[in-house]
């Protein structure tokens, strides 16, 4: 069984979706069962991994999951950490963390994704022919074909 259901899974995909409309910036998620060590470490190896360190304005943003160990980390390509503060994954860590702490793993990405496209918004607004660089559909890095 999959952590997520299909219609858990639609909506975020869907969230992902309606977030790239506002921002040229590009979301994915990508979901582990454990992470052994820092979830940072291994989002930045999930990065790199699914390509995300190539898209044209380096505006990637990846949520990352390990549902089990009750750990995630967002981060964002050199483009985003070049002209953001430091800080700026606070708040959207803060209101996925409320949803996690319930129980509510897909509330908590759908509003991750929401939050993440809005901040993204302020500083990479869309651009005039942006094309879709990236799937939205959630990444189990856990799964054998993605090992």
């Amino acid at each position: 069984m999959s952590l997520f259901s299909d219609i858990e899974q639609d909506k975020i995909a869907q969230a992902i979706s309606d977030a790239e409309k506002a921002t040229s910036g590009e979301l994915r998620i990508a979901i582990d069962k454990h992470c052994e060590g820092d979830p940072y470490e291994k989002a930045i190896e999930y990065f790199t991994k699914l390509d995300m360190d190539k898209t044209s304005l380096r505006n990637g943003v990846l949520i990352y999951l390990a549902h089990s160990d009750h750990k995630f980390a967002i981060i964002g390509d050199s483009g985003i950490n070049k002209v953001v503060p430091a800080d700026f994954w606070e708040t959207t860590k803060i209101a996925m963390t409320a949803h996690f702490a319930k129980g509510n793993l897909a509330d908590g990405i759908i509003a991750g994704v929401a939050l993440a496209g809005e901040k993204l918004a302020l500083f990479f607004p869309p651009q005039k022919g942006d094309i879709n660089e990236l799937p939205n559909d959630i990444v189990y890095m856990d799964k054998p074909e993605n090992k």
